[in-house]
């Protein structure tokens, strides 16, 4: 059976992925630009601000608020260290009650959930409750990303600024998880610790006591 083959942007089933934050991985940067294909201009550089929402006691439900919609994905399972992540939930606000209640605040894991006496509630009223929730935190997410292809992974590198505080981030995805370990070996990330979105603003915000990759 052939291979799927990776486009940037393009809908395809679930990938694996590398990905690592930390304070430089310049040498690494480099060569992912030499080897690097050429890729479509509107991936050379992206910028977003995002708002993510981190519970002490959730690791596997990955929640992020965009132009005010909520995705929420699920950690399915790691290959030679490689993440799968698959959607849970897609969501728009303003947002139901029956949602928060089903979906959105279960995938936090926490008790003490707020009581929902309004059919709907608005971004700031939600972001209102997760301030309230002594287990959850709102933080904001600021990226700038370059996009390579490499190996036919779909690769990136960035500054992503995590409640103001710029780290760095490097990384490679594709269904294939062969071509994701060649790519390592070929920027010269073997070694280098596999953190997640998740655990990497955990980290910074002093959720958990774990440092970065560098």
């Amino acid at each position: 059976m052939s291979k799927e083959k990776m486009e940037i942007g393009a809908i395809s089933k679930p990938r694996f992925e590398f990905r690592s934050f930390g304070r430089c991985f310049c040498e690494a940067e480099k060569r992912m630009a030499r080897l690097s294909v050429p890729v479509p201009e509107k991936v050379w550089e992206r910028r977003s601000s995002e708002i993510y929402i981190v519970s002490r006691t959730n690791d596997i439900n990955n929640t992020k608020i965009r132009d005010g919609k909520m995705d929420i994905k699920t950690y399915v399972q790691s290959v030679d260290g490689l993440e799968q992540w698959n959607p849970l939930m897609k969501g728009e606000f303003p947002i139901s009650a029956s949602v928060l209640s089903n979906e959105v605040f279960p995938a936090f894991k926490v008790g003490n959930l707020p009581e929902l006496g309004k059919e709907t509630y608005s971004l700031e009223e939600f972001l209102n409750m997760i301030d309230e929730h002594p287990d959850l935190q709102a933080v904001r997410v600021e990226k700038i990303r370059y996009g390579y292809m490499v190996n036919d992974t779909i690769c990136e590198t960035g500054e992503v600024y995590i409640n103001g505080a710029m780290v760095k981030t490097i990384n490679s995805e594709s269904t294939e998880v062969e071509d994701i370990k060649k790519t390592i070996r070929d920027l010269g990330l073997e070694g280098v610790e596999n953190i997640n979105y998740l655990q990497a603003i955990k980290r910074v915000i002093g959720m958990t006591k774990k440092s970065l990759a560098n």
